[in-house]
């Protein structure tokens, strides 16, 4: 493009003559060079230009009102041009400045506002990313529409935003409770429902379910926290499963014990930590094919104390890797 006109690249800045002389091309819609702009100050000093699409932070801003100006040129809307929107990229972490509600004051709505409700939408809006294959399908009178893209925000666990990732957010947070990987794995191993330690790490500020749509679906929540806090290799819950089948623990208990046992096993498998030691899980099928709860309890494995004996080696089975 350069070699084409080599005003398709320019630097504008208050000594560089060449680049000022080629101002007023820059801001005009219908001139066709420069198309991209290097500078300093240009865009905090009040100068319009309408068509900007992309705006490139690189400095250190300090500034809200400064931020504010800069951003604020993107902010033009020419729909004859097709500018109905504009992207920031941020090498840093500048857009942080976005969120100042001293700045930008309360938040203000029209109390006598009650829209016209349409045709419900397919399926109520949910958080997060959205792969193409789910995506929710809404209904804007007769027109169809769909969310082409969103921004997810989170807040920590005292409400402020998280600026930076979320993976990298969540490995400083984990490492401020356990300042080992032995430490964390003690813990793990100690507590006696496996869901007090995720529910203690939820409480922190861990997503669970949103590092789940990144990292894996089907990560038990010790292998999200192996993988990104301690930088241990991804192993998901089928491998776990599976380690635990071909070491053979439970033929002991009697073959229809076995049986169900591995039945358990597939369910951690296919839908993640669960309390296997409640025995209304036997309530659910295909465990109902073995008998009724206290059959499986009292006749399978010989009373209470024997099936908690069990489900607890099968979870120690579970997490032996």
């Amino acid at each position: 493009m350069c070699a084409e006109d080599d005003r398709y690249i320019m630097r504008i800045t208050a000594n560089d003559e060449a680049g000022v002389r080629q101002l007023d091309n820059f801001r005009n819609v219908e001139s066709k060079y420069p198309v991209l702009v290097t500078t300093s100050k240009l865009l905090s000093t009040g100068v319009d230009v309408q068509s900007v699409k992309y705006i490139i932070l690189d400095s250190n801003i300090r500034s809200m009102t400064e931020f504010k100006q800069i951003i604020g040129r993107g902010t033009r809307v020419r729909e004859d041009l097709g500018k109905l929107y504009f992207t920031t990229f941020d090498f840093r972490n500048v857009t942080s400045l976005f969120h100042d509600p001293d700045f930008d004051g309360p938040i203000e709505q029209n109390e006598d506002y009650g829209g016209k409700t349409d045709p419900e939408p397919d399926a109520p809006p949910r958080i997060g990313p959205l792969p193409d294959k789910e995506r929710v399908r809404y209904v804007l009178g007769k027109t169809p529409v769909t969310v082409s893209k969103e921004h997810v925000q989170y807040l920590d666990e005292s409400g402020k935003l998280i600026t930076e990732s979320l993976v990298d957010y969540t490995k400083r947070n984990v490492l401020n409770q356990y300042a080992s990987l032995n430490e964390f794995i003690s813990a793990w191993n100690s507590a006696e429902k496996k869901q007090a330690i995720v529910e203690e790490l939820e409480k922190r500020g861990v997503f669970f379910e949103d590092l789940c749509e990144g990292v894996g679906k089907d990560l038990d929540p010790l292998d999200m926290i192996l993988h990104i806090a301690f930088d241990k290799p991804l192993l998901t819950r089928k491998e776990r499963a599976e380690r635990v089948r071909k070491r053979n623990y439970f033929t002991k208990y009697g073959e229809k014990a076995a049986e169900i046992l591995n039945v358990l096993l597939t369910k951690y498998a296919d839908n993640g930590l669960v309390d296997l030691g409640n025995v209304d899980v036997l309530k659910v099928a295909p465990l109902t094919q073995y008998g009724g709860q206290v059959y499986i309890v009292n006749s399978i494995f010989k009373g209470i104390e024997k099936y908690r004996e069990a489900i607890k080696e099968l979870e120690t089975a579970i997490y032996a890797a």
